[in-house]
């Protein structure tokens, strides 16, 4: 198996299931987490020096931090509903505490915080939907936390690929300090297929192919990309959905497209003008 790819275990006594940090991926800023908790059972940590977003994937919480709470938190309870979920921000120098209501899906994503930003609850109508692409590369977005949004470091989206689309496409990347024309952003992709045997394809690779893997992705794996562009294909048969975190030393997403390939979604929008191109 690809060292790129993290696959998920059976959950432990605290309900994880997969832990990514940035020793694990050799990187600095993303660290990714996801614990599945049975009705009753609770997850509590202290943030430190990074910052949190809470986003649950499905089932219902109560949440916490040190200043503020919420119950009965969440209405998606089926990953596939395609429902824009709800999320929390937690800062640096706090706590949280997430108790299951329900069965509970839970993504903890951290990069590193400075605590400018008090905790928040990011609810359905907080979160901004789009289709993006046109044809065979159209996907639903749900942009749980964009630049937009006040945060130190975290960039939080959610991506519902449907059978046979591809998604990130054109290939695009991140990776070099060149703005405004790019920035630097590691990421991470949280996988989940439908029906869950399924499978789903992505490659990683870099201009001089230093770095070209293609990978084949289970449900559950999680997908580093240190580097390069990263395009991602869903079977025929199996949605897609993988929810994506980004982090770097600026909180801008400045991507660049493969130039070898940005003139298939050009010929795609010029057929369908109103679609979003990226």
């Amino acid at each position: 198996m690809s060292q790129l790819i993290i696959p998920s275990q059976q959950a432990d006594e605290r309900g994880n299931v997969l832990t990514i940090t940035p020793e694990r991926a050799g990187w600095q800023y993303v660290g990714f987490a996801v614990f599945t908790l049975q009705p009753g059972q609770a997850l509590e940590q202290e943030t430190g020096e990074r910052e949190v977003c809470l986003v649950l994937l499905s089932g219902i919480a109560d949440l916490a931090t040190r200043r503020a709470a919420w119950k009965n938190v969440g209405r998606r309870m089926d990953l596939f509903a395609k429902l824009a979920p709800y999320a929390a921000y937690v800062p640096a120098g706090d706590r949280y505490t997430v108790a299951a209501v329900t069965r509970l899906e839970v993504a903890v994503c951290s990069a590193p915080g400075k605590g400018t930003y008090p905790a928040r609850l990011i609810t359905p109508a907080d979160v901004g939907v789009e289709l993006r692409g046109a044809g065979n590369v159209e996907r639903l977005i749900h942009n749980i936390l964009p630049e937009q949004q006040p945060a130190d470091s975290l960039l939080v989206v959610e991506v519902f690929t449907p059978e046979g689309h591809w998604s990130s496409y054109p290939p695009h990347k991140h990776d070099v300090d060149d703005l405004p024309h790019e920035s630097r952003l590691e990421e991470t992709y949280y996988h989940r297929i439908r029906p869950a045997h399924g499978f789903a394809v992505q490659r990683v690779y870099t201009d001089d192919r230093s770095l070209d893997a293609a990978l084949v992705v289970r449900d559950g794996d999680a997908v580093l990309v240190p580097r390069g562009y990263h395009p991602v294909a869903a079977a025929p048969g199996y949605d897609l959905y993988y929810l994506n975190v980004m982090a770097g030393p600026v909180r801008t997403w400045k991507f660049r497209n493969d130039p070898e390939h940005a003139w298939v979604l050009e010929s795609k929008l010029a057929a369908q003008p109103w679609r979003k191109e990226g």
